[in-house]
């Protein structure tokens, strides 16, 4: 969400349905409940995100790994660690 951070973004108003005692809880202690479903919502989405990325590249990982598994890191020998 750093772009949306960023750049002021245009916000829309959504109908949740939420477990009304978490949200009595949530007004009690005064929290944003507006602001706090758009971060857990940002946080599925990059997850979500994650995942998508490690499926569609989880051949040119593996394949990856393999070479590095049969013939060692490219250029190891200039290592200094």
């Amino acid at each position: 969400m750093q772009a949306a951070e960023t750049a002021k973004s245009i916000r829309k108003p959504t109908n949740l349905s939420l477990d009304s005692a978490l949200l009595r809880e949530a007004k009690a202690l005064g929290i944003n409940v507006s602001r706090s479903a758009e971060a857990g919502i940002a946080e599925a989405v990059k997850l979500r995100k994650q995942e998508n990325w490690l499926k569609d590249n989880a051949r040119a990982l593996a394949s990856s790994n393999a070479y590095i598994e049969a013939n060692g890191l490219p250029l190891a020998r200039h290592r200094q660690f």
